[in-house]
Formats: C-alpha cells, sequence, structure tokens
C-alpha cells in the first residue's frame, strides 16, 4: 500500500539537470552566474541574488520623485568601486539635479571622479550605451524616465557585453510596464522613521519577498550632526523667547534650516575618514 505524503513535496530533478549550475528552482534564490558587488547593506545583500549589486546587468529603480532615494542607497557601493579602481569614472546621465558635492564627500565619493551628462530624449539612450563600452568607466547611473522596454533590453545587453554597473531609474508610473532587467526595486521614504528608506523588491531571480526592506541609509556620523544642528536651532529660539528685550546688535540670528545643513555638510567633507 503506498503511504499517504505528509505534505507537497518539491519535485526532483533530473541527476544530470540537478548538478547544472546553471539550473535554478523558483522557489529558490538565485546564486547569480555574474559578480555582484556588496551593497554595503547586509539585509539587502541577503535577498539578492549572488549577494549584492549584480555587474553586467541592468538594476531598474523605481521611485515616486528623482532625485530622493538613490544616492543614499548606491553611495557605500559606490564608494567600494571608487577606492577599487580610483581612475575610472562613475558616469551620470541625464541626472534631475546637479549633485550636492559635500553630501556625497560626507558618504566617502569623490566628486572629482564623477562626470554628469546633461540631455534629453533620445540622446540619454545613447550617451547610456557609449558610457557602457567605455573601459575607463567603472559605474552608470541613468535617469530614463520615458525609456521603453527595447530601449532598455538594448542597455542590458550593453551592461553583460561589457560587464558593467548600470543601474537605471524610473518613475512609479513604470512599474505596470514590462522589464527586462533581472533586478527591479521600488524605493520609497520611511515617512514616520527619518533617513529610512523602504525598499520593495518587484523582481528578482528568486521567489517573491513577503515585505519590504527597511534600510537605515544616512551615515550615523551625519544623524548626529544633524540631530546636534536641531538642537542647537530649539536652544537659540528658546532664548530668543526667554529674553525678548535683547538689543539688535546683542542678539545672535540663527541659520535657517537648509543653511545650516549646508554649513554642517561642509564641515563633514572635511572630516578625515579613518
Amino acid at each position: 500500500m503506498a503511504s499517504l505524503s505528509s505534505g507537497p513535496r518539491t519535485p526532483a530533478l533530473p541527476a544530470g539537470l540537478a548538478q547544472h549550475a546553471d539550473v535554478w528552482r523558483a522557489a529558490e534564490l538565485g546564486s547569480h552566474s555574474l559578480p555582484a558587488l556588496d551593497t554595503g547593506y547586509a539585509a539587502l545583500n541577503q535577498v539578492l541574488p549572488g549577494g549584492g549589486w549584480p555587474q553586467g546587468a541592468l538594476v531598474e529603480m523605481l521611485q515616486p520623485q528623482a532625485g530622493l532615494h538613490e544616492w543614499g542607497l548606491l553611495a557605500p557601493a559606490l564608494a567600494a568601486v571608487q577606492a577599487a579602481a580610483p581612475a575610472k569614472l562613475v558616469v551620470l546621465v541625464g541626472a534631475p539635479w546637479l549633485p550636492f558635492g559635500p553630501a556625497l564627500g560626507a558618504r566617502q565619493l569623490n566628486m572629482q571622479r564623477m562626470l554628469r551628462v546633461h540631455s534629453q530624449g533620445p540622446a540619454l539612450l545613447w550617451a547610456t550605451r557609449e558610457a557602457l563600452q567605455c573601459a575607463d568607466v567603472a559605474a552608470v547611473l541613468a535617469w530614463l524616465p520615458d525609456a521603453r522596454s527595447a530601449h532598455l533590453r538594448r542597455l542590458q545587453m550593453a551592461a553583460q557585453a561589457h560587464s558593467q554597473l548600470l543601474f537605471v531609474f524610473r518613475p512609479l508610473r513604470a512599474q505596470l510596464e514590462s522589464s527586462p532587467a533581472p533586478l527591479r526595486l521600488l524605493l520609497e521614504g520611511a515617512a514616520d522613521q527619518e533617513g529610512q528608506l523602504r525598499v520593495h523588491v518587484l523582481k528578482r531571480r528568486g521567489p517573491p519577498l513577503a515585505a519590504p526592506l527597511l534600510l537605515a541609509t544616512r551615515p550615523a556620523r551625519l544623524t548626529a550632526l544633524l540631530a546636534a544642528s536641531r538642537e542647537r536651532v530649539r536652544r537659540r529660539r528658546e532664548e530668543a523667547g526667554v529674553l525678548p528685550r535683547l538689543q539688535p546688535a546683542q542678539a545672535r540670528v540663527a541659520l535657517v534650516p537648509g543653511e545650516e545643513a549646508h554649513a554642517l555638510l561642509d564641515r563633514i567633507a572635511n572630516i578625515p575618514h579613518h
């Protein structure tokens, strides 16, 4: 008499296929055959095939507004790339804003080895492909809000052919479109937790991720200095309220929050890294 099964079982693969390195079961996290770069976040490494950013594949990132979250997420990996290959460039194609040097310097990024390509329309795709083919380029970051699936497929092929790091940023509306990217993420800030980033893994070589990852993307030193800055502003406002009769010549005007943040970032960029 046949015994009853206690539950569903994963069908066994034939011996020849089971030993083949390229065979992957959809219920398992794929071990990517491409070299992987440490993301700088242990929790993120654990859910990515290969344990990091794939080198030689397109990584697509969707976010509600360009320029909000990409630097916090990618800064650790890009800093490591620059440290390993200081002569190579990180190319920014179609960046919506001019990156703020002191802020990136606080994240140990070298602005002098970044090249920004400012263009529009089809020229953005052309510039991205050209950068991927350049041996002097270590990574390419491209903001392509209007790219189609066919465009992304050509970029994926170029990244694979030249073993390049490629990150493409697109708006949230692209979530409903098909994409050839092997890795697709959705980024959103955590409104209730300052300096935190929620990362939804929309597509990977592996089973769906049930819940988003919550990553602390703000450097601890920057968090501490910003907290100290806010405390100084609070104390100045309290002193101004307690001593309302100070003469104008005796009163000290506090920097507005934006000016305070810029001043702090300038200080951080000049702090020696240990």
